[in-house]
């Protein structure tokens, strides 16, 4: 999943800059694994078979991994989540590229997931708050999230989000009269392939945790990713091509992403038909929420980060709470819908929804607010973007030392022209 995020990203943005934002991606990647050791996952310390749980924000102390060499579910529990926040702190990479000095990513890819996401990912896999919301307000099961649709892609949407508001729009991205203007990527061949390797790779997101409790969801849980994930390219694509004309294929790319998004809450939880629906709205959504960011907001956003991943992973808790329909996820876990007798459920339990719907809104305000602090207090000793020259002749020499095509006589359509 990395290797194809790093594509996408890197083919959605200019060829000037494609060595300093695959270079983003990978030491993100590298910092964010060594902050999640360090404390992240002794601040996140989930609860699973073996691993006893622990009161308090913080859950169990397992800083640095001490006392674990004898505990493999605790090491392999580790590998695993790992694995999803590393991934989760690389999404803003692509609401940030060809902007985001590079020196001030390291700081971040290992402050990002060594306190916020971990804090979160306690609140809803650790035994918080928001998984208690069932006991404490008797709002059905608590707030669920089964593969991260929340903790991972939501998370990752909205730290994209307050980072492309903190950097501002790339030069040349608006007219004077406020109007975006486009500013293509290079390569559409990494794109499609990024696409294809993620897919690939969200099985094994999705499945992940079904491994861990024995495995008796997960071929539906593998057929529901796959469902909603073709549901939101097809969706996609029928809706660019109604309102341009002809069918944008990033688009399409983004569609696909966003059912992948959308279904990882609630793939152990819906029947196919609820998957479809899952991943068909998803996929609409999504264009919708890059015009509406991109044109309405003034967020520059060149992968459209924030709505394949914000957008996708908010419907994804809402949609559990309407069309999980009743069944167990394997371990007892029984989550019922708003509309669960359509899916085939034995009653309707609008309470779900409720938990849902609190669930992304704390995703909302706390990461939102303690990205927001970290990008502005973090600017104060390291400047977050890049100088005007470097950004308007190419950000590969002057901040990596190396081009990515040194061969090729390279073009920008966008920030060259006079704003």
């Amino acid at each position: 999943m990395q290797a194809g995020f790093a594509l996408v990203v890197t083919g959605l943005c200019r060829a000037k800059n494609a060595a300093q934002v695959i270079s983003t991606n990978l030491v993100i990647f590298a910092f964010s694994a060594l902050g999640f050791w360090v404390c992240g996952f002794a601040l996140m310390s989930a609860v699973w078979p073996g691993i006893p749980a622990a009161p308090g924000l913080t859950g169990q102390h397992w800083f640095f991994l001490h006392g674990t060499e004898s505990e493999p579910s605790v090491l392999g529990r580790f590998f695993f989540q790992a694995a999803l926040v590393a991934f989760a702190a690389v999404i803003p990479v692509g609401a940030m590229a060809e902007r985001w000095r590079f020196a001030s990513v390291i700081p971040y890819g290992f402050f990002v997931s060594a306190v916020p996401l971990a804090i979160f990912g306690y609140w809803v896999w650790g035994g918080g708050w928001l998984s208690r919301l069932g006991t404490s307000l008797g709002l059905g099961q608590g707030f669920v999230d089964f593969a991260g649709a929340s903790v991972i892609h939501m998370a990752g949407g909205v730290i994209g989000l307050m980072g492309a508001m903190a950097l501002g729009p790339r030069i040349g991205k608006y007219a004077r009269d406020g109007r975006p203007r486009p500013m293509p990527g290079h390569n559409l061949v990494y794109v499609t392939v990024g696409t294809f390797l993620l897919a690939v790779g969200w099985f094994g997101f999705n499945l992940g945790p079904a491994v861990f409790t024995g495995g008796q969801r997960a071929p539906l849980i593998a057929v529901n990713t796959l469902l909603a994930s073709v549901a939101g390219a097809a969706s996609a694509y029928a809706i660019v091509t109604m309102k341009f004309r002809k069918p944008d294929p990033s688009m399409v790319c983004n569609g696909l992403l966003a059912g992948l998004v959308a279904i990882s809450a609630s793939c152990a939880f819906v029947s196919p038909a609820g998957a479809v629906i899952t991943g068909a709205v998803a996929g609409s959504l999504v264009v919708y929420a890059v015009l509406f960011f991109e044109g309405t907001m003034k967020v520059d956003d060149p992968m459209g980060a924030v709505s394949v991943h914000g957008v996708g992973g908010a419907w994804g808790v809402v949609s559990l709470g309407l069309m999980a329909n009743g069944r167990s996820d394997g371990t007892g876990t029984v989550v019922t819908g708003a509309f669960a007798r359509l899916f085939g459920g034995p009653k309707n339990d609008w309470s779900q929804l409720g938990a849902q719907l609190i669930g992304a809104a704390a995703c909302l305000v706390f990461l939102g607010v303690a990205s927001w602090c970290w990008f502005k207090l973090c600017g104060l000793l390291i400047p977050l973007r890049s100088r005007r020259e470097d950004e308007l002749a190419g950000l590969d020499l002057p901040e990596m030392g190396s081009e990515c095509y040194p061969d090729y006589n390279l073009t920008d359509k966008g920030s060259t022209r006079a704003e």
